[in-house]
C-alpha cells in the first residue's frame, strides 16, 4: 500500500463523520416554511398553515382555511398550531410528529408519515362556525355562528386512500341572513373507506331541521336531503329555506349537491 492510499484510508472515516455532520447540522436548522406548503399542496388550498416560525423540528404556524386559490375571503383560527419533529425516526424513512392547537386543540395529537402511509392518532378540537366562511360558498353567504367540535377516529391513509371517521358537530348555530336565533344544533358524520366515503348529516335539536346523505370519492361528489322548518317558524324560516335549495312542499326544500 502506497503512502497516498494509507493517508485516504487514514482520513476516509473523519470525511464521513464530517458530511454526516453537517448533513445533521442543515437538517436541524431546517426551517418551519419547509414543511408549510405540504398541507396547502394535500388539502388543494383550502387548509394551509401561514405564518411559520422556528424550525421543521420545533415550530408553529396559524391556521388558515380559504377557498382553494382565493385567499380574498380566507379566515384565520386564534392561536398557533404547534409541533415537534422526532429525528431518528427520518432514519428509517419515517416522519414522525407530535402536534397541538395553543388554544383549539390542548391534547396533542401524532402524525406517522411514509412515502405511501400517513397514521394520525384520535383526537377533537373546538373552533368558531366563523372560521368556515373562509371555505367559501355557502358558508360565507350564511355567516355561521356557534360553535364547531370536531372528533376523529385512528385515521389511516394507504396510497392515498383514507380509513377513518370524522365527527363535526355544530351547536345553537345561527345565521347573519335569519331572524331565528339560535337555528338549532347539526351533527355530520364522514365515514373515509378508501376509494369511497359517506356522509351523514342529522339535526340534534332546532326549527331549522336538516337531513341527508351522501358520497364522496376522487372521480365525484354528491349529496341529497332536506331541510325545512318547524311550523312556529316557516314564515320566519322562508328566506332562508329558499336560500339553501329547491323548494319541495310547504316549509321544506331539496339540499342537493353533485360535483
Amino acid at each position: 500500500m502506497n503512502y497516498w492510499m494509507r493517508r485516504v484510508r487514514v482520513a476516509l472515516p473523519w470525511l464521513v463523520i464530517a458530511v454526516l455532520s453537517a448533513a445533521v447540522v442543515m437538517l436541524t436548522l431546517l426551517p418551519a416554511a419547509w414543511i408549510t406548503p405540504q398541507f396547502a399542496k394535500q388539502t388543494r388550498g383550502h387548509v394551509n398553515l401561514v405564518d411559520p416560525a422556528g424550525s421543521l423540528w420545533h415550530g408553529s404556524a396559524t391556521l388558515m382555511l380559504a377557498a382553494g386559490s382565493d385567499m380574498s375571503a380566507a379566515t384565520l383560527l386564534p392561536g398557533r398550531i404547534e409541533w415537534t419533529t422526532s429525528f431518528w425516526p427520518l432514519f428509517t424513512g419515517r416522519v414522525r410528529m407530535t402536534m397541538r392547537h395553543s388554544e383549539a386543540m390542548p391534547d396533542p395529537i401524532t402524525v406517522d408519515a411514509t412515502l405511501r402511509t400517513v397514521n394520525v392518532t384520535p383526537g377533537a378540537m373546538s373552533v368558531p362556525a366563523s372560521l368556515l366562511g373562509g371555505l367559501g360558498a355557502p358558508f360565507n353567504t350564511l355567516d355561521l355562528q356557534g360553535n364547531v367540535q370536531l372528533s376523529w377516529s385512528d385515521w389511516r391513509s394507504f396510497n392515498r386512500e383514507a380509513f377513518g371517521q370524522l365527527t363535526v358537530t355544530l351547536n345553537d348555530a345561527s345565521s347573519r341572513i335569519s331572524l331565528v336565533k339560535p337555528l338549532g344544533s347539526y351533527r355530520v358524520l364522514f365515514q373515509a373507506q378508501g376509494a369511497s366515503s359517506t356522509l351523514d348529516l342529522t339535526t340534534m335539536k332546532g326549527p331549522l331541521m336538516l337531513s341527508g346523505n351522501g358520497t364522496v370519492s376522487a372521480a365525484s361528489t354528491s349529496f341529497h336531503g332536506v331541510a325545512s322548518a318547524a311550523p312556529e317558524a316557516r314564515d320566519n324560516l322562508a328566506g332562508l329555506l329558499n336560500l339553501l335549495g329547491r323548494p319541495t312542499g310547504p316549509g321544506m326544500v331539496a339540499l342537493t349537491f353533485v360535483h
